[in-house]
């Protein structure tokens, strides 16, 4: 097998829970995913069978959310599964949520939650965090694209908040930074992604428990790598084959190429200047 399943990861399962699961019943080593999701997350986990996880790192990193946020309570991993740090009788209207989302807009810095598995040291932060070491955590430059209110219950002091983003950012920190500039606290108690890259979440697919709907839901790297693609002679896909570079001024311009012969991805590519070098083969 061969290519990328859009897999609907549910809430209370690790990213990696999905990967062994997958293991089991394709008895294949060689699968990956691409964007780790928490285990209270849910929503599109991009999985890669195969030689594709070789392309995980050309698939697109920018990434949608659903987010859920409870105002009035601030926890200590900003989301739903922390222990509770404060609470605020501070009530906030729907006008103040909107007004504080737009200082989210754009190139933004944001500090990653404590509980997170980001390394400082050689050790993941969590791991302070559980040792209860005080440690400091360098923001991080993220960008966020668009970020909208989609619903407000006043009463029960809810959001639903659409957020487009790049690879990186920590929803779990907007909710609590939310919080801290609305001067209540905030967590994130609920989070579905909705877009990573090319996979939507309308097309994801519930996780296959058998080898049939694996191989019929399976998607050809082609559909989702965002990269041109190059049809080889057969001359030039047997150079491939044995890793040599040759030369053709009509490839396309770009740093990377896909190369593909007979419909079928031969080589991931560096075009220099019309000497084409390959990087990975998949023959």
């Amino acid at each position: 097998m061969f290519g990328f399943l859009n897999v609907y990861k549910p809430a209370g399962k690790t990213s990696h829970d999905v990967v062994a699961f997958l293991r089991r019943i394709t008895k294949i080593k060689q699968i990956g995913h691409a964007g780790t999701l928490d285990p209270f997350a849910e929503g599109v986990l991009p999985v890669s069978i195969g030689k594709a996880t070789r392309l995980i790192e050309y698939l697109h990193d920018d990434k949608e959310y659903l987010a859920y946020i409870q105002f009035g309570t601030a926890t200590d991993t900003y989301d739903i599964e922390g222990s509770v740090v404060s609470k605020s009788d501070l009530k906030v209207s729907e006008s103040d949520v909107k007004n504080v989302l737009k200082d989210f807009e754009g190139e933004i810095f944001q500090t990653p939650p404590i509980y997170s598995a980001i390394k400082l040291k050689g050790k993941k932060l969590y791991e302070y965090a559980r040792n209860n070491q005080a440690v400091e955590i360098q923001p991080r430059k993220v960008v966020i694209k668009n970020i909208e209110l989609q619903k407000f219950d006043e009463f029960n002091q809810t959001a639903e908040i659409l957020i487009s983003c790049s690879k990186g950012t920590y929803i779990r920190s907007i909710a609590n930074d939310l919080g801290q500039k609305l001067g209540c606290g905030a967590y994130l108690y609920k989070l579905i992604r909705t877009k990573a890259g090319k996979f939507e979440v309308k097309n994801s697919i519930v996780l296959p428990n058998n080898i049939y709907d694996i191989e019929k839901n399976l998607i050809n790297p082609l559909e989702v790598l965002d990269l041109p693609v190059f049809e080889l002679s057969e001359e030039e896909n047997k150079k491939v084959f044995y890793g040599q570079a040759f030369e053709n001024k009509s490839a396309p311009c770009n740093n990377l190429l896909i190369l593909v012969y007979n419909n079928n991805i031969s080589a991931v590519a560096e075009n220099s200047g019309g000497m084409i070098k390959v990087k990975k083969v998949f023959l």
